[in-house]
């Protein structure tokens, strides 16, 4: 699997919001699928319901937001992909031990690049910057 989304990513290209048209047009320039687990899946959906929570879309949009990527998983575009949990959380605890202090990234920052690079992407795909430059210290090219 050689591109690897962040939730900030996903969540941009099926909800409107000021990283969407850079998302889509990325999106619609990949010519390969992107990795999809179950971290993502939960990270997008909460995404989606506090949105609502907070007012920004209704319910209906986050709805046909999520028929949407479900749509996109169906055909391929993103690509499910099983995890091995225990391996993740080792790397991650040693990305943390070595980069938090300087990069400030969080837990899920850190799973999330502990997760691309055990899946041997070549992309990290985000529009956090604490990820980006966890990323970009672990090897990866960062995108968009």
């Amino acid at each position: 699997m050689s591109h690897y989304p962040d939730s900030s990513f996903l969540v941009s290209c099926y909800l409107p919001d000021a990283n969407t048209p850079t998302a889509k047009a990325y999106l619609l320039a990949l010519t390969v699928p992107l990795a999809f687990n179950a971290l993502q899946a939960l990270e997008v959906r909460n995404a989606f319901e506090l949105g609502v929570f907070r007012g920004l879309f209704s319910a209906a949009d986050a709805a046909s937001a999520f028929t949407n990527l479900q749509h996109d998983v169906q055909s391929g575009r993103l690509l499910r992909t099983v995890i091995n949990w225990p391996l993740i959380f080792r790397y991650a605890l040693i990305l943390s031990r070595r980069h938090s202090a300087t990069t400030g990234a969080r837990s899920l920052d850190i799973l999330h690049v502990a997760t691309a690079k055990t899946l041997r992407a070549t992309d990290f795909i985000s529009f956090d910057t604490r990820q980006r430059t966890l990323a970009t210290g672990v090897g990866l090219k960062v995108g968009p």
